[in-house]
């Protein structure tokens, strides 16, 4: 399982339009993707390509999260999902 931590780029946190632009590209992969807060249980972890459970998580901006996911090309679909965790998508 391939594992990456991101710090919450977005001026305003994880809410709806950074959610929306993580979500989808998530989605994207193919792969069953999870997000949560750093420090949370793994099994507490979240559907990262859910707007709703992205928005419940209640990340603020420069709170850790850590993304799991799981087979082929998992590391690189990771790092560029840390990529847009990491972008403060408020200042476009």
């Amino acid at each position: 399982m391939a594992e990456r931590t991101a710090t919450i780029g977005s001026r305003v946190g994880l809410h709806a339009r950074p959610a929306a632009i993580f979500a989808e590209a998530a989605g994207d992969t193919g792969l069953e993707i999870t997000i949560a807060k750093e420090g949370d249980p793994e099994d507490e972890a979240m559907d990262a390509s859910s707007i709703l459970s992205l928005m419940s998580l209640g990340a603020e901006h420069g709170q850790k999260v850590t993304l799991r996911a799981e087979g082929p090309n998992a590391e690189t679909a990771l790092d560029h999902l840390v990529t847009i965790l990491e972008t403060d998508h408020d200042a476009e």
